[in-house]
């Protein structure tokens, strides 16, 4: 079975069949052609840097004539978004506002819709994510600094 993340768009009351599920998992069609890949899933800056980075790569091997080496430095980049793309698209979408309901676990699409649906229907007064808390770090220091001898000493204690 297949894990699928549903991403929500921003507006989700009025474009609920807007739902995104991105498969979780290596991307074949990534690997083989990263830059066409990343530019169908309109990921433009990506496709640029992996077009840079194959690009260079090939023109590096070429000069330092590493014969083998330039085409398997290209095969890098390959890699990377084979494994790695779907997180990139995640991380775009969250960048555009859409925020993550969870994960569905289904062997193709439309059952991963179907689930979704689903338990969706169940839980429907539940509102997106609280979003996370960062501590702020001036709570995290002692307010003041005290003679410290020892290692057991305790800060704002004389």
């Amino acid at each position: 079975m297949a894990i699928y993340v549903v991403m929500e768009p921003p507006g989700r009351a009025e474009k609920s069949d807007m739902t995104a599920f991105i498969r979780d998992g290596f991307s074949w069609l990534g690997f083989l052609v990263p830059p066409l890949w990343l530019l169908w899933h309109r990921l433009w800056i990506e496709a640029a840097l992996a077009f840079v980075a194959m690009a260079l790569l090939s023109v590096l091997a070429e000069a330092l004539s590493l014969g083998l080496a330039g085409p398997l430095l290209s095969l890098l980049v390959s890699l990377y978004v084979g494994l790695e793309g779907q997180a990139l698209r995640i991380a775009a979408l969250r960048r555009r506002g859409w925020h993550e309901w969870g994960v569905v676990e289904a062997d193709r699409l439309d059952d991963a819709d179907t689930r979704y649906v689903l338990e969706a229907e169940t839980h429907p007064d539940e509102q997106a994510p609280a979003p996370r808390i960062v501590p702020d770090a001036a709570h995290a220091r002692p307010a003041q600094m005290g003679i410290a001898l020892g290692l057991n000493h305790t800060p704002g204690r004389p």
